[in-house]
């Protein structure tokens, strides 16, 4: 009877170990399902199995990245170690972990593993080891190291393995889960800064005119955010800024500079219209600033409705081309290097520039993700399809023309390879409404400084103001006089509005103003009836009569001063001031 009851008694024992070790990973796993804080969860679960296996002390090492090094981050017990690094492969847990197989040592002196460098840092002799590995299937994660056992012989045993075993897979699969949890948090992280990244890049391209205005753009990003932008805006003067760019790189990297480099044209191309001259102060910026190895190609351009001139410079960036109304396309090659590579070897000398009349016909800006999109087949559009496109669809609208671009490469399951940016001026509509006799021809020559077309009101006098201001400020004048050249213009176009146009909402004034070299020649033409010029002469200043001086401040100012009729019809004011 003694036998069996010693029997009995050693089954309920082992019943009631393993229900013991049942509970223990039961609580384990409540604690990693319930914790957020997977590192106070893995110190916890490293206090329960050193107290569970009755150890002097414990620690939970995981394997870096790389997986070349080992890291405590946790321990409890007789020695505190959370943070020290060990070489992948070195001492006992290293060894458990290369070759993922527990072990029980039970003298560290006869181990040559062991490594003793650890005791001499702690101050605490370590007699036994039990290691058991932390991984899931091949991924290795790392170990769980106990030391010295403090019950019955002092020795762990191959049951004492066997648990820590089943204890350290079941943190090791907490931790990966973990990791997973972790990654895919930081993966909608990025998701929505990436969209919120996107929003603000879209927030940067210009708001899109109706049908009738001369400039359009259109962008399809491949991923989330893009490295291309182009952007479109009024001067003062009536002209229209344009610029079209493509960062180098792709990603968050790209992106970040293509916000610094739209933002900066935007801001700049207000005060700086000469396109060659811009971007020239940019690439210095990019130049000094910019990520090594990045850089932008760019086209930047300003566009006169009035006359239907293009003046452009191009960094770097694909041609752009040219449809003539004759239905023939003339490439205009880039004449300087991308931007922000160097700096400009002489600041403040331009990019050079080039200078087209567009007569009726259409300019396309474009990256090459518009030239190297795949269409059907397989095969890329390249130049030649995108000719045929815009010959196509030549009599439909620039927004449309544009569709039918973006949807040839967008059409069906295709992924696109890069983004998809195009920008065209179109001046087919403004050349058949361009004013007669605001052409630029005319018996003067030398660079044309302004061209403005404006309603003969009152309240545009103040953009006539400004327009003139700023082309002065392109011409060798002193500052006073400059004052004194945009008065004479402001009275002249104030003459207009009361004496030709009698303050007729209707009218039009045509301002040009020309640079010869010893002069400026200014040139206002209206389309009123004509006028009696024998009657236009300055008052006498004695005169004391409220108004009427306007035309004596105009030949105080100017040195010539003539009336005469164009053809068309209207009246033509010529004033000439000479330079020094």
């Amino acid at each position: 009877m003694t036998g069996q009851s010693n029997a009995m008694d050693s089954f309920a024992d082992g019943e009631e170990r393993i229900t013991d070790h049942l509970e223990l990973l039961a609580t384990m796993g409540r604690d990693f399902a319930a914790s957020l804080d997977i590192d106070k969860t893995l110190a916890r679960a490293v206090a329960r199995i050193t107290g569970h296996l009755d150890a002097a002390g414990g620690a939970l090492f995981l394997l870096d990245e790389a997986g070349e090094t080992l890291r405590c981050h946790a321990c409890c017990g007789a020695t505190e170690i959370t943070g020290m690094t060990l070489a992948a492969d070195a001492g006992i847990v290293g060894r458990c972990v290369q070759n993922n197989v527990g072990e029980v040592v039970h003298d560290t002196t006869d181990d040559p593993g062991f490594n003793p460098g650890v005791d001499a840092q702690t101050g605490y002799t370590t007699r036994s080891i039990l290691c058991a590995p932390m991984s899931v299937q091949d991924q290795r994660i790392g170990a769980i190291e106990l030391i010295n056992k403090r019950s019955g012989d002092a020795l762990f045993t191959d049951d004492d393995l066997h648990v820590l075993q089943t204890l350290a897979s079941s943190a090791a699969l907490a931790i990966l889960n973990a990791r997973m949890a972790e990654a895919l948090v930081e993966q909608e992280r990025v998701r929505r800064e990436l969209e919120l990244a996107a929003e603000i890049q879209r927030s940067l391209l210009p708001e899109p005119g109706d049908d009738s205005f001369p400039v359009h753009g259109v962008n399809v990003p491949a991923r989330t955010v893009s490295g291309d932008f182009y952007d479109f805006f009024a001067l003062a003067d009536g002209r229209i800024c344009f610029n079209l760019g493509d960062v180098s790189g792709k990603g968050m990297n790209a992106a970040l500079l293509m916000a610094k480099t739209a933002s900066l044209y935007r801001c700049l191309g207000k005060t700086v219209p000469e396109p060659g001259r811009l971007l020239a102060v940019l690439n210095d910026e990019i130049a000094e600033t910019a990520t090594r190895g990045m850089f932008v190609t760019m086209v930047a351009g300003v566009y006169d409705p009035a006359t239907g001139s293009v003046r452009l410079a191009n960094a770097g960036h694909e041609p752009p081309l040219f449809h003539g109304r004759d239905d023939t396309f003339t490439a205009v090659p880039a004449g300087a290097p991308p931007l922000g590579i160097s700096p400009s070897p002489v600041p403040g000398v331009p990019l050079p520039e080039n200078e087209l009349n567009l007569d009726g016909g259409a300019l396309y800006v474009f990256t090459d993700g518009v030239t190297e999109g795949f269409v059907d087949g397989g095969d890329t559009l390249e130049v030649g399809g995108l000719k045929a496109l815009i010959r196509e669809h030549g009599s439909a609208t620039i927004p449309v023309r544009l569709a039918a671009v973006i949807d040839r490469i967008t059409r069906g399951d295709t992924t696109l390879r890069d983004d998809l940016t195009i920008l065209a001026i179109d001046d087919g509509r403004e050349a058949e409404n361009r004013p007669v006799g605001n052409e630029t021809s005319s018996e003067d020559g030398g660079e044309v400084l302004l061209a403005l077309t404006v309603p003969a009101q009152a309240g545009r006098l103040k953009q006539v103001r400004g327009a003139v201001a700023e082309a002065m400020s392109r011409c060798p004048c002193d500052a006073q006089t400059a004052r004194d050249l945009v008065l004479a213009v402001d009275e002249a176009c104030q003459n207009v509005i009361r004496h030709a146009y009698r303050d007729e909402a209707q009218g039009e004034i045509v301002l040009e103003i020309r640079c010869e070299p010893g002069r400026l020649i200014f040139r206002i033409r209206d389309f009123a009836p004509p006028i009696d010029t024998g009657r236009v002469r300055p008052r006498d200043l004695d005169d004391v009569r409220p108004g009427g001086l306007g035309t004596h401040l105009i030949r105080e100012v100017m040195d010539e001063v003539a009336y005469s009729a164009p053809p068309g019809g209207g009246n033509l004011l010529r004033m000439v001031k000479r330079m020094p």
